[in-house]
């Protein structure tokens, strides 16, 4: 089981970057995706999440900033995030977890925002 995390990078506030994550080894359409963050000193955040079907879900400190999206077919969640801001600084981390809650994390692809 391998989940791949890219697109992390350093931008400018205000900026826009488009993480993905493809998954192989797992039956896909049976996890729910998710991206979490942590931040330096901090707790790992769960910031949004989306089910096979499309059904969405975000924390409120992204502020609709964000958006979550998944291509079935091809394994793949993305975290499309807009008007970035210096605390969105983290390692964000793609997730899978199935009904039974059995959870498989990726690498971590490092966000960098500059004020």
């Amino acid at each position: 089981v391998q989940l791949q995390a890219y697109g992390g990078g350093l931008v400018q506030a205000g900026g826009s970057l488009r993480l993905s994550c493809v998954a192989s080894g797992i039956n896909f359409n049976l996890y729910r995706m998710g991206w979490y963050r942590q931040a330096p000193g901090k707790q790992r955040e769960l910031i949004a999440t989306c089910t096979s079907g499309g059904t969405t879900n975000y924390a409120d400190s992204i502020e609709d900033r964000f958006t979550i999206s998944r291509d079935n077919a091809k394994k793949s969640v993305h975290l499309q995030m807009n008007n970035l801001k210096p605390e969105d600084t983290a390692v964000y981390y793609c997730n899978g977890v199935n009904h039974s809650r059995t959870h498989f994390w990726g690498q971590g692809t490092l966000v960098t925002v500059s004020s």
